[in-house]
């Protein structure tokens, strides 16, 4: 689980964009990249070159 303090801070690194974190799939979303980024043992891993495309039908929760 990230810390409320990290989630503040950190934005996307292509777009510089807002992330949202899902909890319950350990990573985070850029909805303007439409890029998925992984969490691995609490630190985001935020390279862009790493990040998933996101699926439109694939929920947060």
């Amino acid at each position: 689980m990230l810390r409320k303090e990290l989630l503040e801070v950190i934005a996307c690194p292509k777009c510089k964009g807002e992330l949202t974190y899902c909890p319950k799939r350990n990573e985070l979303r850029c909805y303007r990249c439409k890029l998925v980024y992984r969490v691995e043992e609490d630190i985001p891993v935020l390279l862009v070159e790493e990040a998933k495309p996101l699926k439109e039908d694939e929920p947060c929760e």
